[in-house]
C-alpha cells in the first residue's frame, strides 16, 4: 500500500495534525506505510545480520515513530527519529510515551539539510521518505541529489541504509545512489500480476555505505 502519489509539502503538517489529535481521542497512532510486514522485513534483516542491539540507528521521516516503537521492542537501544514535521514528532513522542520508550530519541530535523549532530549512525532507514522528497515539486532532482549528500554526512562509512520505496524499481534506486553507495541485497516484497505480467508494487534495498 502506497502510503502516498503527490503530497505537496504543506499538507504532511496538517495530515499529521489529524492524527495528533485522533491519538489524543483514542490512542491510535494512525497508518503503518507499506503495512506491518515492511517493519518485519526490516528488523528481520538487521536480526539475519546480527547487527548489535547497540548499533546507531535513524529513522529518516520517522511519522508516527511505530518502526522505532518495533525495533525497541525487538531490542534495539540506541535509536533516532527525525522528521520535518513539528506534528509527527509530536505524534511520536506521544507514542513513545504511551510505549514507556523512554530511550528513543525524537528531533525536528529537515534531512536535507541536517544539523551537526546527525552524524556516525551504523544504520539509516527510509520508508517512503525518500519517495515524499522526489515528488517535490519545487527541483526534485537537487532536492534528491541533496539527499543522498545528506545520507553521507550522517551515515558511517560501511554502514547500511535500508530503503523502501514505492516510486522507484530497483534500477532507478541503484542509480540515485550510485554515488557514494552499494547494493547489498534486495529484499523480498509482495508481487502483483497485472495483465499477466508480475512485479513488485513496493522496492527494498539494501545499501552499504562505500
Amino acid at each position: 500500500s502506497c502510503p502516498f502519489s503527490t503530497t505537496p509539502d504543506s499538507s504532511w503538517d496538517a495530515a499529521y495534525e489529524r492524527e495528533l489529535q485522533t491519538f489524543q481521542d483514542i490512542g491510535d497512532a494512525g497508518e503503518i506505510w507499506f503495512g506491518e510486514e515492511s517493519m518485519v522485513r526490516i528488523i528481520r534483516w538487521l536480526e539475519k545480520q546480527k547487527i548489535p542491539l547497540d548499533s546507531s540507528v535513524l529513522d529518516i521521516g520517522t511519522g508516527n515513530g511505530v518502526l522505532l516503537m518495533e525495533l525497541a521492542k525487538s531490542g534495539y537501544m540506541n535509536l533516532t527519529g527525525i522528521d520535518y514535521s513539528p506534528s509527527a514528532i509530536q505524534l511520536s513522542e506521544k507514542v513513545r510515551e504511551k510505549e514507556g520508550m523512554s530511550n528513543i530519541k525524537l528531533k525536528v530535523e529537515d534531512f536535507l539539510a541536517p544539523s551537526a549532530e546527525l552524524s556516525e549512525f551504523e544504520i539509516c532507514i527510509d520508508k517512503g521518505t525518500f519517495d515524499a522528497i522526489s515528488l517535490n515539486p519545487d527541483n526534485a532532482v537537487g532536492k534528491r541529489k541533496q539527499y543522498v549528500r545528506s545520507l553521507c554526512s550522517v551515515l558511517k562509512p560501511e554502514g547500511f541504509f535500508l530503503i523502501t520505496s514505492c516510486n522507484w524499481t530497483k534500477e532507478e534506486l541503484l542509480n540515485e545512489f550510485r554515488e557514494g553507495f552499494e547494493i547489498l541485497e534486495e529484499l523480498p516484497t509482495p508481487k502483483f500480476c497485472f495483465g499477466g505480467r508480475i512485479g513488485n508494487s513496493v522496492t527494498a534495498l539494501v545499501f552499504q555505505r562505500k
